[in-house]
Order: structure tokens, then sequence, then C-alpha cells
């Protein structure tokens, strides 16, 4: 059976979407890292997909699974897609759009510009909630990788994440150490690794090795992420434009309970169809 699907990326974080409102999707991991595959497949850090609604107040659910096939809790570029695609494809003509998804509800609002603004909700800090092997919760904590010992933020923002600030992103070990922090045992479910680097109070540069999926172009919630982290070490403002190497996402955090705001752009590339028999014997 052929599927309809859309490319898409925000910043370069690049996504295969279905429609699973209006057709029949059901992916295992085998289809998955096919789809996901640049060389023999489309190719994308991540599959979407859009379903409808478990629960009253929202208008769909977001299901989002990584390119080694794995089911994640949360994408922050993806969600930014997410709203992009309802919208263009006439699944919803509303400008703030409520989700449901495996880490609680988000709010989708459409602005001008291309731009698409997310509540991502308040972050997590408590090492259960992460989860994190600590006895206690902490700004910062002390990790032993590869020999060495390194100062991280863990927090999470649905899905865990680690933050470490480097000197420059552009040398920093992101090769070795990401894939490192990301199944170190103190993150029983694995991490989301962040290496950021301070500009100013209101400005940062980012890399990000995600788990599942490698290094990529641009990470919502590793952004969101970072900023928290920045903000609980006292380096950052409320208001910070996050520097990643596909483009730059506008974070916003009042602290607290408040929730994570982020801003940036989400692009439809192209539509097609694909048989998954075909694919996934090619």
């Amino acid at each position: 059976m052929r599927l309809a699907f859309t490319k898409m990326h925000g910043l370069g974080n690049d996504f295969v979407v279905f429609d699973a409102v209006n057709q029949r999707v059901v992916l295992d991991e085998t289809q998955l890292r096919a789809l996901a595959d640049r060389r023999f497949g489309i190719g994308c850090d991540q599959v979407l997909l859009v379903e409808k609604p478990r629960h009253a107040g929202t208008e769909f659910f977001y299901r989002i699974f990584n390119a080694d096939g794995g089911e994640v809790e949360q994408c922050g570029n993806g969600a930014r897609c997410f709203a992009r695609f309802v919208h263009d494809k006439g699944l919803s003509d509303s400008d703030e759009i409520a989700v449901g998804s495996a880490a609680g509800d988000i709010r989708l609002y459409l602005e001008d510009g291309g731009q698409v603004r997310v509540n991502m909700g308040r972050p997590y800090l408590a090492p259960h909630e992460i989860p994190f092997a600590a006895d206690a919760e902490a700004v910062t904590y002390a990790l032993d990788v590869d020999d060495r010992t390194l100062e991280i933020s863990a927090l999470s923002m649905g899905n865990p994440h680690a933050v470490v600030v480097v000197d420059d992103v552009a040398t920093a070990p992101v090769a070795t150490l990401g894939p490192a922090i990301e199944r170190h045992a103190r993150f029983p479910r694995r991490a989301n690794a962040g290496f950021m680097a301070l500009r100013s109070p209101d400005e940062i540069d980012l890399r990000v090795f995600e788990r599942g999926a490698g290094e990529t172009l641009a990470c919502g919630t590793g952004a969101c992420a970072a900023v928290v982290a920045g903000r609980l070490r006292g380096m950052l403002g409320e208001r910070v434009a996050v520097n990643l190497p596909g483009g730059t996402l506008v974070v916003s955090w009042a602290g607290g309970e408040y929730p994570v705001w982020m801003t940036g752009p989400a692009v439809a590339v192209y539509d097609g169809a694909v048989d998954l028999e075909d694919l996934v014997r090619a």
C-alpha cells in the first residue's frame, strides 16, 4: 500500500510527516529505519505521525520516531512542522492548535512570515522526572564520561537533556562525547546531549547530539533545555537567540513553573508517496 507523506524541516532538522487521520499508518522499526535512510530511503532525522486526538481539549495527537526506529516523547522542531502541516493540509483552520503528545499537551501558534511559536510547557528538573540518576536535584551535576568528569545540567523538556557549556561549539567534541552522554548509565532512557557556548546573556551557540538520530542541524527541545540550563546557572536572560547549525530559534523562559516558549520557522519541502514494502526490500 502506498502512503502519502510530506518532507519538511525546521532549520534543517528534517522530517517525514504522515497524515494518520485520513490514512491508516502503522510503522514498525524496520520500516522507520528504511524511511529515515538517506541513501536508500527518503531520509530524515525523525518520522512524525499526525493522529486523531486521544482526549478532549486537543485537536490531534503527535507521535515522533527517531531515525533508529525508536519512539520518543517530544520534538520541538517537529512540533512547529506539525502545526504547519495540519494547517496547510486543511486538517485545522485554527491559528492556535492544541496537540496531545507522549510528553503531555502542547499549544502551537501559527504566526506571520512562516514562523510558529510553541508553548513547550514547563521544564522538569527533579531527577526522577528527567529521568536521571542523582541523590537530589541540583543546578549542575558531575558526570564521569570517557575518563573525564564533565559538569552538566540535566533536565527534561518532555525528553531528557544533558547540557554542557563549552568555549566554542566549532571545536566541541560532539562526535565523541555526544554518543557517550546519550547512552550514559545515569540516563536510563538515554539523553540528548547539548553543547552550548555563551555569546552574551541574550545569545548562545548550540550543537546537539540527539538520541537515536545523532547530531542534527537543529534541535528545538535542545534549544529550550540549553536556555533553561543557562538561566538556572545565572548566565542568560529571559529571551535568548539560540544559534544552531541550521539557523536561529528564539527561546524565552520566565523561570519557575512558567512554560518555555520557542519560536522558529517550519518549511514544507515536497509531497510524495511511498510503498513501504518496496522500500524495505530495496
